[in-house]
């Protein structure tokens, strides 16, 4: 049997670059986990971005470090997972230079390969909701602060690959969802009418 021949990952070069600007190119990409031993892979149709020290909504504002936010003053193209609310997980890519506090939440995937692996972690739910949040996309690719945390591509258990194919599609974007300061600021990214991007996908929307 031949060996797997793993694609090449997203280089550092791609996320050391403004943040807004990574969120809105990574719709497309391919997130691949091989957590718990079992390979998944999903792509990606929704962002966040988050502005570091600069930006009132994030965990890094006014460089307020601490143990549990470490990862996101790392290199750009590392990990940093976070729990929300004390329930689940969100994994977001490091950006820009290291102690910038920079990142890019994932939103929303669209579940390509190992569907029924999902399911399994994820419970009977319809396919379209497999991974269609940030809490609930970890839990589809078996991400976890323990797995992923700190961790920099490509010898993580999860990385992100450009598309093989260049898809033709519309970019939709937003205000962010689910926080309180900063939260007019278009900074929501998404591919337009995919079913699988989070719930609250319609919400002052304009086409880029």
């Amino acid at each position: 049997m031949k060996a797997h021949r793993r694609a090449a990952t997203l280089p550092v070069s791609f996320f050391d670059r403004p943040a807004d600007t990574v969120a809105r190119e990574l719709l497309g990409g391919l997130v691949v986990s091989e957590a718990g031993g079992a390979r998944t892979s999903a792509r990606i149709v929704e962002t966040e971005a988050y502005l570091g020290y600069r930006d009132p909504a994030s965990h890094g504002y006014l460089h307020r470090k601490n143990e549990r936010n470490a990862a996101l003053f790392g290199p750009p193209g590392s990990w940093y997972v976070y729990l929300s609310y004390g329930i689940h997980w969100c994994a977001n890519l490091v950006c820009e230079a290291e102690g910038t506090a920079s990142a890019v939440l994932l939103r929303a995937l669209e579940p390509v390969e190992a569907a029924e692996i999902m399911r399994q972690r994820r419970g009977r739910v319809d396919d379209r909701e497999l991974c269609s949040g940030p809490g609930k996309l970890c839990q589809a690719l078996g991400i976890t602060r323990e797995n992923l945390d700190g961790r920099m591509m490509p010898d993580a258990e999860v990385v992100v690959r450009p598309a093989r194919v260049a898809l033709p599609f519309e970019v939709v974007t937003t205000p962010r969802v689910g926080i309180t300061k900063a939260a007019d600021w278009p900074l929501r990214f998404m591919v337009a009418g995919n079913p699988h991007v989070s719930g609250s996908g319609g919400r002052k929307a304009a086409r880029v």
